[in-house]
């Protein structure tokens, strides 16, 4: 198997020299399941990929490390850079596995249910200047501060420097690619000093936390804590926010499930899972073909960039009949949601709390919520995130 240097810089090379975004759309899921049963694998020339759609596909594309790398920004010698390169989603193992081995003391279920009260608070104070009022932004006004403020917290990040976040945050998932790459930079930066301060006075926060972390007496390497920050700022950001949006916009769109909430609010913890299968936030995770294969017959080389396609896969109807249906009591639900693999979400517990608290907290305070529907359903310009731009919502009947 050839994964020298040169496969890398050579698919990056043409990647890049394609950069036309394919933006995701309101109804991107019904093309999804039209596709997947008429195409097995398909070249998305605007993309400069090969389409995944299908459940069984996509899981043999990301558990086959050998074959399909994760590896995205390559330096020279064709490692990944740690900053542009998507902290460890941008690796593969044995790197990736001792990392995440590392990042995860830090993500322990008992870390995650101890922050429910902090959250419930954030949550409580984002929604108290609506009370008594007739209509909020969803995004705007809780979906996209709450993680921000959380994860702030998380990593020990001053007050005073979360307006700098909440800017590099939104640049970093924009459609621009220089200006990514910029915001890249600047956060990378930030955390730099941070960490410094942090080697020097340990606090009670994440970073100090992951500089403490060590398996079998190796700690993080600095580069790695950096892209580690950045990840988790980013990455859990958005996956949160895009998720808070697309379930109010699941519960307007099904009147019954919405119903059937409020009467049995135990049941909102199964209806976010399916939000997840039924209208993921995350689309895809590129890969990299280390060498010649097949697909259905299909060649692809090594080299060629390859988009195994989560949402599509979470609309298979040989892996959840009925799938075009939204059931909130759907079961099992074996969705990819958060992921698959050795890159399933590390913050998919601290996501799914957040998202409860939040949705919980609307669905008590707000008895007539429903979307405001003049203005229509408009995606951000990301080709692999599905986070609406603004959801205006109405509080009273």
């Amino acid at each position: 198997m050839d994964n020298s240097p040169s496969i890398w810089v050579q698919s990056l090379r043409q990647r890049r020299s394609q950069q036309v975004s394919v933006p995701l759309t309101p109804n991107i899921y019904a093309w999804y399941h039209t596709m997947q049963q008429s195409h097995t694998v398909y070249f998305d020339k605007a993309r400069a990929s090969w389409l995944i759609f299908r459940y069984d596909d996509v899981q043999q594309v990301i558990l086959d490390t050998r074959t399909f790398s994760s590896l995205r920004s390559p330096n020279l010698d064709g490692t990944a850079d740690p900053i542009t390169g998507g902290g460890i989603l941008g690796m593969d193992p044995p790197h990736h596995r001792q990392l995440r081995a590392l990042i995860s003391q830090a993500f322990t279920p008992r870390a995650i249910a101890l922050l429910e009260p902090r959250v419930t608070a954030i949550v409580q104070m984002l929604l108290e200047p609506f009370h008594g009022k007739s209509e909020m932004d969803l995004i705007d006004d809780l979906a996209f501060p709450l993680p921000l403020l959380v994860m702030s917290e998380l990593l020990g990040v001053p007050t005073t420097d979360r307006d700098f976040f909440r800017q590099c945050s939104a640049e970093v998932v924009g459609a621009e690619l220089t200006i990514r790459i910029a915001a890249l930079k600047k956060l990378a930066s930030y955390f730099q000093v941070l960490i410094q301060q942090r080697r020097r006075e340990p606090r009670e926060d994440l970073i100090s936390e992951l500089l403490r972390a060590e398996v079998e007496g190796e700690q993080i390497p600095e580069l790695d804590v950096i892209g580690t920050c950045i990840l988790l700022l980013v990455a859990g950001h958005e996956t949160t926010t895009g998720l808070i949006g697309n379930a109010v916009v699941c519960f307007d769109e099904h009147a019954d499930a919405m119903q059937e909430l409020r009467a049995q609010p135990e049941l909102l913890p199964a209806a976010i899972e399916e939000v997840l299968r039924y209208r993921s936030v995350v689309h895809s995770m590129s890969r990299v073909a280390l060498a010649d294969t097949a697909l259905h017959d299909q060649e692809i080389k090594a080299g060629d960039w390859v988009l195994p396609l989560f949402a599509s896969a979470n609309l298979d109807e040989t892996h959840f009949p009925d799938a075009m249906t939204f059931d909130i009591r759907r079961t099992p639900n074996r969705h990819m949601g958060f992921g698959y693999g050795i890159h399933f979400c590390l913050g998919a517990s601290l996501a799914r709390l957040e998202v409860r608290i939040a949705l919980q907290a609307l669905l008590e305070r707000f008895s007539a919520l429903q979307r405001i529907r003049t203005l229509p359903l408009e995606v951000k310009p990301k080709p692999d995130i599905y986070g609406l731009k603004h959801v205006p919502i109405s509080l009273k009947a």
